[in-house]
């Protein structure tokens, strides 16, 4: 009887531990975030890069652009974004011109700009003034328990994408 009781904890501790590496449940759950445009800032505010998601490892679409404030900050913006979700999913801001594939993100070295706010809609993400536009080219959703690459944005200056 002690052995069968083991053999069920031992089971128990399996399936939490599945259940929490690969959270199946959110699968089924999306997260909708509807952020607007900054009001005080939105009449000064200079579209100055943008590009269209396009999936990796799944489906991701919607656009990405990078706009200066009036204060010399720097702000990314998601418009009309999807995505699958999942555990532990971040924006990353890519070291390289394009990212169609994990590697690439991998290598080429990123900025972490935090956990995805919501895998369905508008959103906004602070940058900062110091961020090297020359560098950092690509937009990258990351799955940072798994090192897979969602989706990407590759960022283009002579073809600002307009946004609402």
């Amino acid at each position: 009887m002690k052995r069968w009781k083991m053999v069920v904890a031992a089971i128990a501790v399996v399936l939490f531990v599945a259940w929490y590496a690969f959270r199946p449940e959110r699968l089924f759950i999306n997260e909708r975030v509807h952020e607007t445009m900054p009001a005080a800032n939105a009449s000064s505010m200079q579209a100055i890069e943008s590009g269209v998601f396009y999936g990796i490892a799944h489906p991701t679409e919607g656009k990405a652009t990078i706009y200066r404030m009036a204060d010399g900050d720097l702000m990314l913006r998601f418009t009309n974004f999807r995505t699958s979700n999942g555990p532990n999913v971040h924006v990353y801001l890519v070291a390289a011109v394009d990212a169609k594939d994990s590697e690439t993100v991998q290598h080429a070295g990123f900025i972490d700009l935090g956990p995805i706010k919501g895998n369905i809609g508008d959103q906004n993400y602070a940058l900062g003034s110091a961020v090297d536009l020359s560098k950092y080219r690509a937009i990258s959703i990351w799955c940072q328990r798994f090192s897979v690459n969602f989706g990407v944005a590759p960022l283009k200056t002579d073809h600002v994408v307009p946004q609402n």
